[in-house]
């Protein structure tokens, strides 16, 4: 059993449209199904309401569609530190590569690492015991991704591993899942569009968070 998840714990899982997987907008109150999506969130918070039945723990997904690392910033106050989370599980940064590469509209990966080690400084600041999972953002080379994603995408990754060092939080490795198990099924059949995951790419997300987390 994982030190991490304490009794009552308020879990929280925060991102774009990855973490969003479609929940309702109005289901904001805590493991509320139609709050949690269709993805990865929803499946985790499955395997921790099985694992820890006695727990009673509160788990909310508040990820937003098309968010950048400066749009979560804007309603940190209001969708992450007004839960109080124990926990946040923090998923974040394909589309400042995709508008970063495209549109001009992205962050560099130097203004990322400046906006994310910020919002983790204002977490710290004002709720010292909460915990951070710091997922790597991921793509597949298929549909819109082509290799030149690739470079900016890694270096995203690294800077999500020196945060999660710097913050004492667990990292979760979602590239190395999703790239194993790309050498047995065709990439599109994992992420539809080479960021978004399938129903198979959340399962695989899902499995890696749980092993990264809880051991």
């Amino acid at each position: 059993m994982s030190t991490l998840i304490k009794p009552h714990s308020v879990i929280l899982f925060q991102g774009d449209s990855i973490t969003d997987a479609g929940r309702s907008r109005q289901a904001i109150g805590p493991n509320n199904p139609d709050g949690l999506g269709n993805g990865y969130p929803q499946l985790i918070s499955e395997h921790l309401w099985e694992g820890y039945p006695d727990h009673h723990l509160q788990i909310y997904n508040r990820g937003v569609s098309g968010d950048r690392i400066r749009d979560l910033a804007q309603r940190w106050q209001n969708d992450s530190l007004r839960l109080i989370p124990d926990i946040i599980s923090l998923l974040i940064g394909v589309n400042d590569t995709w508008n970063y590469l495209y549109l001009g509209m992205g962050s560099d990966p130097q203004d990322y690492q400046k906006v994310y080690r910020k919002l983790l400084q204002d977490t710290r600041q004002w709720l010292p015991d909460t915990q951070f999972i710091l997922c790597e953002p991921f793509v597949l080379i298929t549909g819109e991704v082509t290799g030149k994603w690739m470079s900016d995408i890694n270096e995203r990754q690294e800077i999500t591993r020196v945060l999660a060092r710097e913050f004492s939080g667990v990292v979760v490795p979602f590239q190395s899942a999703l790239d194993k198990a790309a050498e047995d099924i065709h990439p599109h059949k994992l992420l539809e569009d080479g960021v978004h995951p399938t129903e198979l790419g959340h399962r695989i997300l899902a499995d890696c968070w749980v092993e990264a987390v809880l051991g």
